[in-house]
C-alpha cells in the first residue's frame, strides 16, 4: 500500500521522494501560486468539478494563464486510481507561477501555456500529491471541534476595495492561517474562526463556517472576503433538496452563540460540528446527524455541480 502518490500534469507517476521543484520556484520563494485540497474516497476525487472551477477562478485572480482543466482532471484521476479504493486520501492540486529565472523580477506570466510540463523548462509548475488523511480528521468528524474566535484585523469591505489582496482566492500564502491554528492549539482549542473588525464572522483557517438555525443553513457571503467553499456548496445543494432553506448572509459572533449548531466544513474533514466556542459548550442538536449525512452524500454525487 503506497503512502504517497505524485503525478505531474503530463500524466506521469513520479517518485514522491525524488526532487521536483527548482530552487527558484516562485511558489517557494514568494508563495505565488494556488492550490486545491480534495478528498479521495473509493478511488475517486470527491466534488472534483467544483475544485477545478475554483482552481480556474483562483488562477484568474492571480493573473495566471488559464489552467488546462483536462490535464488537471486526468492527473487527479490517475493519482486517485494509483492511491486505491481501500482508504481515504488527501489530494492536493498545486500550481505555482514557475521559475523566477523565467519570469523576471515581477513574476510576469510568459506566453507558454499554463500547466504545460512537457518541456524542460515549463512556465508554471503543477502537480498532484496524495497523502494519508490525518488522524485529526476522524476525531473532528465524530467528536466535533473546539473553536476560538480570532480577529483577522480586516473589514468586510476590504475584499471589494482591495481585490489585489486575493481574499477570495485559494493561494499558497498560508502562513497566517497556520499561525492562527497554532495559536488556537496553544489556547487549548482545535480550530479558529476569523472575525472582521466589525465582529462579523468570516471563515476558519482551512474551513467554511455554516450555522444551523431552525430550518435554515446560513454562511457568510463571499463578498465579505471569504473563500467560496466547495463542501458548503454541496451541503446547500443536498439540503435544499431535503427542504432546508439555505442562505448567504452576514453573521455576527452572537449568531454563532445563539445558533442551533455551528459547523466547520472543509474538503477533507467534510463536516465538523463546533462542540465548544470560546470556552462555551455547544450541545449537539437532534438534526446534527442529518446535516453531517447531507455533506457526506453531497460530496459523492458525480456531476452534482459543475461550476460556481
Amino acid at each position: 500500500m503506497v503512502e504517497r502518490v505524485l503525478v505531474t500534469l503530463d500524466g506521469a507517476i513520479r517518485d514522491p521522494d525524488a526532487p521536483l521543484l527548482y530552487s527558484d520556484d516562485i511558489g517557494v520563494l514568494r508563495g505565488d501560486g494556488i492550490f486545491e485540497t480534495v478528498l479521495v474516497r473509493d478511488g475517486a476525487a470527491c466534488a472534483l468539478e467544483l475544485h477545478l472551477a475554483r482552481l480556474r477562478r483562483s488562477a484568474e485572480a492571480l493573473e495566471l494563464a488559464a489552467p488546462d482543466l483536462e490535464a488537471w482532471r486526468t492527473a487527479v484521476q490517475t493519482a486517485a486510481k494509483e492511491w486505491g479504493a481501500e482508504r481515504e486520501g488527501l489530494l492536493r492540486m498545486v500550481l505555482t507561477r514557475g521559475r523566477d529565472s523565467e519570469h523576471g523580477a515581477t513574476g510576469k506570466q510568459s506566453a507558454i501555456k499554463a500547466g504545460d510540463l512537457a518541456g524542460a523548462e515549463p512556465a508554471t509548475t503543477g502537480y498532484v500529491l496524495v497523502l494519508p488523511v490525518p488522524e485529526r480528521v476522524k476525531t473532528a468528524r465524530t467528536e466535533g471541534v473546539s473553536v476560538i474566535t480570532l480577529s483577522r484585523g480586516i473589514s468586510i469591505d476590504l475584499a471589494q476595495e482591495a481585490p489585489w489582496l486575493l481574499l477570495g482566492a485559494k493561494t499558497l500564502s498560508y502562513a497566517t492561517n497556520m499561525a492562527a491554528l497554532r495559536f488556537a492549539q496553544r489556547m487549548g482549542a482545535d480550530d479558529a474562526i476569523f472575525t472582521s473588525t466589525e465582529h462579523r464572522v468570516l471563515e476558519g483557517p482551512r474551513s467554511t463556517v455554516v450555522i444551523a438555525r431552525d430550518n435554515q443553513l446560513i454562511t457568510p457571503p463571499a463578498r465579505n472576503g471569504v473563500l467560496p467553499g466547495t463542501t458548503q456548496r454541496v451541503l446547500f445543494t443536498e439540503a435544499e433538496k431535503a427542504g432546508w432553506e439555505c442562505k448567504y448572509e452576514p453573521l455576527f459572533i452572537a449568531d454563532l452563540i445563539t445558533a442551533d449548531s455551528v459547523w466547520m466544513l472543509s474538503s477533507v474533514t467534510l463536516a465538523a460540528r463546533v462542540n465548544s466556542l470560546d470556552g462555551l459548550r455547544m450541545s449537539a442538536p437532534d438534526n446534527a446527524a442529518e446535516i453531517a449525512e447531507l455533506v457526506h452524500r453531497g460530496v459523492t454525487q458525480p456531476g452534482n455541480i459543475t461550476d460556481w
